[in-house]
């Protein structure tokens, strides 16, 4: 039977993000957060629910530990909160949130796991957002002050950094679309908003590169990046997916590997009337250049593909090709293929020193069985598809050095609050009892032979005991 073998030194890992499973609210000074402020917003999630307790990480994340030590693999990524950190936004030093993180990363490390640390995944101190938030170029500042005070408390020990998860969720879900954190549906505000998120990396970078002493610092970036299908070959739709892939990908990989915005993307949104002129004019001199220094490495957070079609105003609609019942939870077409694909296009048109997929898994709807156990079969065969994807793009050329699944643990997972499940691991919400299910156990045999047999699939995961 053939075999998947990772060469030497591919780490594996597991990710998760503060604001979904810390908890600890209101505790030891943490301030109030942008997702706090939404949450709190009759309507926002759609089962009302609010990340107060989560996973209640805050209290438990020894045990958590534990979790991925049992799981075997190298690597764990986290987000800092940065309300915990600085929960005015900027200013005053918080010591005791510090000290939470200072005690999670000595015990990552005397497990043996490194730590990847991200300094921003969504949750922006309220006291920043009531001042205009990532609209304005202050943000930016605040970010860079926020990345020093982790660094140089954390920065002799922590080998990996990553500034932002996903940019383009923060501008377009959280500024044009309204889906996320803040809430806002300004388009022009977004465009606004992306530039000061990618400004406010290039600064960290900066920061992080002065104050992270530990000898292997890597500092790098987390992308959602989907490859755009046209829904056919008609001109109009092949148009569409150059539009959709201007503003969701090269929006981002542009300014990062090229010091400049994709300007086929920049005249589709003059035509929309976000901008006024080609000229953008929230970028200033020198913003391109900084933005542009070069990273140790890319992080890519893969879920699916999309497909897309012009719809009757000549804008790109993503169209579902597939049957519901072949859909994750989330309603994304499980493709790993468009793994394979964005990966060598990355290689190919990008050449980042190093990539890591920072985020891959699925959501299904994962149910305990009479005999305690978790058989999400379907979720193991989404794994093993992808890391065959992925397998396949090392071999091609790409430098991929490591993966992550999301997520350790089911979560609070944002605007869909406690309804969809992504974990290795199954949260009882009530009583915050965590369950290894059967993915869990795959997991840690992948992990443990760095490989996976080609061909046997979910049909041979051992039940668990």
């Amino acid at each position: 039977m053939s075999r998947h073998t990772f060469p030497r030194g591919f780490l594996w890992g597991t990710a998760t993000s503060a604001h979904q499973i810390e908890g600890g609210f209101a505790e030891n000074g943490r301030g109030e957060s942008i997702w706090d402020r939404f949450a709190a917003t009759p309507g926002r999630i759609s089962d009302g629910s609010d990340a107060s307790v989560a996973c209640d990480h805050y209290h438990r994340w020894r045990e958590d530990v534990d979790l991925l030590q049992w799981l075997g693999v190298g690597a764990y990524r986290f987000s800092v909160a940065w309300p915990r950190i600085m929960p005015a936004g900027r200013g005053r030093v918080s010591d005791t949130g510090l000290d939470f993180y200072d005690a999670l990363v000595d015990a990552l490390l005397d497990n043996g796991i490194r730590p990847f640390v991200t300094l921003y995944h969504w949750d922006l101190p309220q006291p920043l957002q009531d001042r205009g938030g990532w609209s304005t170029r202050d943000t930016a500042t605040a970010f860079a002050d926020y990345a020093t005070a982790v660094a140089r408390r954390l920065g002799d020990r922590v080998g990996h950094w990553i500034t932002h998860n996903e940019p383009w969720c923060a501008a377009s879900l959280g500024h044009e679309m309204g889906e996320h954190a803040p809430g806002h549906r300004d388009a022009g505000e977004a465009l606004r908003a992306a530039h000061h998120l990618l400004l406010s990396h290039a600064w960290a970078v900066e920061a992080l590169r002065a104050d992270a002493t530990a000898t292997d610092a890597e500092v790098g970036i987390t992308l959602n990046l989907a490859p755009a299908w046209p829904a056919s070959p008609r001109e109009a739709d092949r148009d569409a997916a150059r539009h959709f892939d201007g503003s969701f990908n090269r929006w981002y990989l542009d300014p990062l590997f090229r010091g400049s915005y994709p300007e086929d993307a920049v005249a589709d949104r003059v035509r929309r009337g976000d901008l006024e002129g080609h000229d953008l004019p929230f970028v200033r001199a020198g913003d391109l250049q900084a933005i542009a220094t070069p990273l140790d490495f890319l992080g890519v957070n893969y879920y699916s593909r999309v497909v897309v079609r012009a719809g009757a105003d000549g804008e790109p609609v993503v169209e579902r090709v597939v049957p519901q019942e072949e859909l994750t939870e989330m309603g994304w077409e499980v493709f790993p293929q468009g793994l394979y694909e964005l990966l060598v296009r990355l290689e190919r048109e990008y050449r980042p020193a190093k990539i890591y997929i920072t985020e891959n898994g699925a959501a299904f709807r994962d149910e305990i069985d009479t005999s305690g156990e978790i058989s999400d079969v379907r979720r193991i065969d989404y794994l093993h598809a992808h890391l065959a994807a992925a397998h396949r793009a090392i071999s091609a050329g790409v430098p991929l050095q490591g993966y992550f699944v999301w997520s350790l643990l089911d979560n609070f997972e944002w605007a869909h609050g406690y309804t969809k499940r992504f974990g290795l691991y199954w949260v009882d919400f009530a009583t915050q009892r965590r369950i290894a299910k059967q993915s869990a156990f795959w997991y840690r045999d992948v992990v443990a032979a760095s490989g996976m047999d080609g061909d046997a699939r979910s049909t041979t995961v051992r039940r668990l005991r």
